[in-house]
């Protein structure tokens, strides 16, 4: 009995520690940890955007200070500089584990005006998600349209 524990032990560590060297040396692609951290970009956009969404749309109970919140975090997220998350051959068509085309690289300047229009949708929910309902429903349409221009022209369909 006491051998049978000790063995499952022995393998179970042995599993963990062949999971964390496969991980860290058997990656899909050099760009692993960019697409990861502009998945969590992503991530946060969604959380914060659902709860304006979701009272915009009254299937959460409007909450001025959970609508303040989730704008002020939108407009932080629209302000970190992000380019560093967006290398060269880091899109669909060149590697695994990411939506985005590679038409993204080949035309910075529409995504660059595509960012700025969802930064300035973001400014502008700032200024109205905390006042009521029908305020933040006021700006929900900008802001959906921002997300959703990107979204449409540069990310692979599922």
């Amino acid at each position: 009995m006491k051998f049978r524990k000790v063995a499952v032990i022995a393998a179970g560590a042995l599993l963990a520690t062949t999971t964390v060297f496969a991980e860290s040396h058997g990656a899909k692609s050099p760009y692993d940890s960019q697409i990861k951290a502009r998945k969590g970009m992503m991530n946060l956009y969604a959380v914060n955007l659902g709860v304006l969404g979701g009272m915009a749309r009254e299937k959460i109970a409007y909450d001025a200070e959970a609508a303040q919140v989730a704008a002020d975090n939108l407009v932080a997220l629209t302000s970190v500089n992000v380019n560093s998350l967006w290398p060269q051959g880091s899109d669909s068509a060149s590697t695994e584990g990411t939506r985005a085309l590679p038409e993204i690289w080949s035309n910075f300047p529409d995504v660059g005006a595509k960012s700025g229009a969802l930064k300035d949708a973001a400014a502008a929910m700032q200024g109205l998600a905390g006042a009521d309902l029908a305020s933040l429903q006021s700006g929900m349409g900008a802001l959906g349209g921002a997300c959703g221009a990107c979204h449409k022209a540069y990310r692979q369909e599922q």
